[in-house]
């Protein structure tokens, strides 16, 4: 983000709009309200135009928004107008289907390297992406320069790889595994706990259906 005041709630929620817009422009769409854009992303209009106010002047009163404009700007702001080499560290069963994805709806993401520990794999393209040895993990993401990876390795050596990464100059983790890892402060890990997800929505689901009984 470019702008440090923005709340990580907003943050959280930027790409929502920029994905919905990008749908809109090629659509056809030429503006759109902030009523219409809530009806759309199931966020109400007070919080999107309180969202889009921390980036200034972005609507026009009684006219809405300029959907090519306002995209345009979510992309700069996302740094969506520029390709993001991302490095896949552990290439199991979610590391494989990460790799047969590579974030095929996107233009401005992949992942251009991959590092695991099995024989069987190293030295192969994977989806077309080359697999190398985890003892290069340093030297390959120095020189691809890539500062954002996707940890999908073991529990138990999360956090030793995560210690490595650090060392590697990598900023940003996308946390695959169950462990919350510790990293240094001028990094930032996101977790992603599928298992903790669907527990929670499956929670929810009984708990509401025992309040309906």
């Amino acid at each position: 983000m470019t702008n440090p005041t923005v709340p990580k709630a907003t943050a959280k929620r930027l790409p929502i709009y920029y994905r919905y817009l990008r749908f809109l422009h090629d659509a056809g769409k030429d503006r759109i309200s902030s009523t219409e854009l809530s009806e759309a992303v199931k966020v109400d209009s007070a919080t999107i135009r309180r969202d889009f106010s921390y980036f200034g002047a972005l609507g026009k009163r009684g006219y809405g928004y300029d959907v090519e404009d306002l995209m345009n700007f979510f992309s700069k702001t996302l740094k969506q107008d520029r390709l993001t080499n991302v490095a896949l560290i552990g290439v199991g069963n979610l590391g494989h289907a990460l790799l047969n994805y590579n974030f095929h709806q996107s233009n401005n993401m992949r992942i251009s390297a991959a590092f695991d520990i099995n024989e069987e794999i190293i030295g192969t393209i994977l989806s077309g992406v080359p697999v190398y040895p985890m003892s290069e993990m340093v030297e390959q993401l120095k020189v691809q320069q890539i500062e954002v990876v996707i940890l999908t390795v073991p529990t138990e050596v999360a956090q030793d790889t995560a210690n490595t990464l650090a060392e590697a100059g990598v900023k940003g983790i996308m946390n695959f595994t169950p462990i919350r890892i510790s990293v240094p402060n001028d990094m930032r890990v996101q977790n992603v706990d599928l298992a903790n997800e669907l527990q929670t929505l499956i929670y929810f689901l009984d708990h509401y259906k025992k309040e309906e009984a």
